[in-house]
């Protein structure tokens, strides 16, 4: 469950921005204000409702603690690092988001392969299983992945189990940055003339 809540912010930020350009046109063409604003503001709400699935996961959370579950183990020392993973799960889902919603204003069809595309990305991400289990020859697909030392962030903060690498968790952070540049980049060049191509 919390690797599950963790996923779900992190692909409602990546498929609400994903169609800013298609699904606003009509807004954009009508009135001029800066249009980074639409996507900023889905990933912000995202916020809300990953703040009540968070309060249902502490309440099994605490429940559990309660019963005496010898399973879990928090550390503290990783649960330091939960508001930086939020952050950065909200930046991943925004710069990929960015990305593909540039890319949308071409090529429609673009659209439909995101709900597919983040059903995939969630089978290669230690979600429903640890990262321990994985076989070393797919292993190096599984740590490619951002979203991988986050998830395990996740999992070794309130559970105690997991694999949280510190130099995974920098790579994940450098590509995070990386994209969420480049999203932004591309963003703000396809905006100047994208009402002529929607």
């Amino acid at each position: 469950m919390s690797g599950i809540i963790a996923w779900n912010y992190f692909s409602s930020c990546l498929t609400s921005t994903s169609g800013t350009f298609t699904s606003n046109a009509g807004l954009f063409g009508k009135v001029y204000f800066p249009r980074i604003i639409v996507p900023l503001s889905t990933v912000v709400s995202g916020l809300f409702r990953f703040g009540v699935q968070l309060i249902m996961f502490f309440g099994f959370y605490f429940y559990y603690l309660y019963m005496g579950n010898q399973h879990i183990n928090p550390s503290f020392q990783t649960f330091l690092l939960i508001p930086i993973m939020i952050i950065q799960m909200a930046m991943l889902g925004q710069g990929i988001g960015m990305i593909i919603s540039s890319l949308t204003t071409k090529y429609r069809d673009l659209n439909y392969l995101v709900s597919f595309g983040t059903q995939l990305m969630m089978y290669a991400s230690p979600i429903v299983y640890p990262l321990s289990v994985v076989p070393e020859k797919y292993k190096t697909f599984i740590l490619a992945n951002p979203m991988t030392p986050i998830i395990e962030g996740f999992r070794q903060a309130f559970i105690g189990k997991g694999q949280l690498d510190f130099n995974l968790l920098i790579y994940s952070f450098t590509f995070t940055l990386i994209t969420f540049i480049i999203g932004l980049l591309i963003f703000n060049k396809v905006e100047k003339d994208f009402i002529d191509t929607v």
